[in-house]
Order: structure tokens, then sequence, then C-alpha cells
């Protein structure tokens, strides 16, 4: 309830590392960069926070990179886009309900959909551009989008709570889930990954063409 985020290192005897200060209430999601260079936190504030570990030390109080206020509930849900550095997904509580995406070397908003209920978890499928939800009152449901049109696919219920963890197995196969039902759930979510052939770089501007002055 401090608003403290406290990085360790637990290889060594000062185990303290850096501490990041700015949330004025519960840090309710954490999530660092697949490079590990930036951090993204969302607090019980309606903050969502990008940290840049260059940047932190022990003692300073204002070294965020971002400090995103675009969120009217608790910022819980935080996911890095597998396909494109520099961009996050984040999503807000039932005051909220809002999907949006980032570009966190600007601090830009680039798009926001409105999900209709509070979003606990956010979890992108590594083998193909779509994204999947998870939410709360009233459904307890999954909801996967196809990126970037963020036209639903389809909805999956099952739990009876709020869903507020995924988690995603190696493979990129099978999405978990944990409710406040007390209950895990295994999903075959995201199908068999293709095995894409490469094409000529004249063909391909990227994964996210329309994104414009991410780096």
């Amino acid at each position: 309830m401090d608003g403290k985020i406290i990085n360790n290192d637990v290889r060594v005897h000062s185990h303290i590392v850096a501490t990041f200060r700015g949330h004025r209430q519960e840090v309710c999601g954490l999530k660092w960069s697949t490079s590990g260079q930036q951090l993204a936190s969302g607090g019980n504030d309606n903050l969502l926070y990008i940290w840049d570990r260059s940047m932190a030390s022990m003692h300073s109080r204002s070294q965020w990179l971002h400090r995103l206020e675009d969120h009217t509930a608790a910022v819980k849900a935080l996911a890095w886009c597998p396909f494109q550095r520099n961009f996050l997904a984040s999503g807000g509580g039932g005051s909220d309900c809002c999907i949006k995406f980032w570009n966190t070397h600007n601090g830009a908003c680039l798009n926001s959909v409105d999900t209709g209920s509070q979003v606990c978890a956010l979890l992108w499928n590594k083998n193909e551009h779509e994204l999947l939800s998870s939410h709360g009152f009233m459904q307890n449901q999954l909801t996967f989008w196809m990126y970037p049109s963020m036209v639903k696919i389809a909805e999956l219920t099952g739990h009876t709570s709020r869903v507020l963890f995924m988690a995603q197995s190696p493979d990129g196969r099978t999405g978990a889930t944990a409710a406040g039902d007390e209950t895990l759930k295994f999903w075959n979510a995201f199908g068999t990954p293709e095995v894409k052939k490469a094409a000529p770089k004249a063909e391909h501007p990227g994964p996210f063409p329309h994104i414009r002055g991410i780096r």
C-alpha cells in the first residue's frame, strides 16, 4: 500500500538494486518488457507508469519514463507485444473497462477499445496477431480479439468469478487461467502454431505496418 516497487537481485547480499516511486496507492500490475529494459506498472490510483531500468536508482523519486493518466479505474492488466518493441497493452477496471495500446517510446496512446466489463488480465498470442483478455462482472469471460482491427473473434465462459491471471504455455498453444472462484482452467486457446515461410522484405513492412513512430 506504500506504492513502492522494489527491484531485488537475490543473487547478491545487498539485494535491493532499485526502487521505483510514483504510485500513491496499491500497485496492481507489473510486467517487464521482453528486452528487460522497461517495466510497466499499474496502480489502484488509475495510473500507468513506464519505467526505464537505466534511469532507476535506489534513491530517485521521479525516474519514470512516462506517467500515463488515461485510464479511469485501477490498472491491473498489462501485456507487452511479442512482435513489436515498445508496444504495450493495458486494461482498466470496472469504471473504465478499456483496453488501451501504447507506444512506450513516446508515451502516445494509439488506440482504446471499450470492452464493456472490467479488464483483469491480457495475453498476446505468440503465433498470430491476436489478443486475449479476461474479465470480471458480469460474465467473467475470456474474449479473443483480432489485432489491429479489434474485431471480437470469440468469447469463452466457464469461470464463476473474475479471471485474475492468465499464462501461456511455452509452445504458445495452451492458455491457463486463474480466477476468484479458486479454480485453474486450461484452454486450447491458440491452436497449432503455423510454420511460416520467409518472404521478400519488400512484401512485409512489419507485423504492425499501420503503427508509426515505434522504434
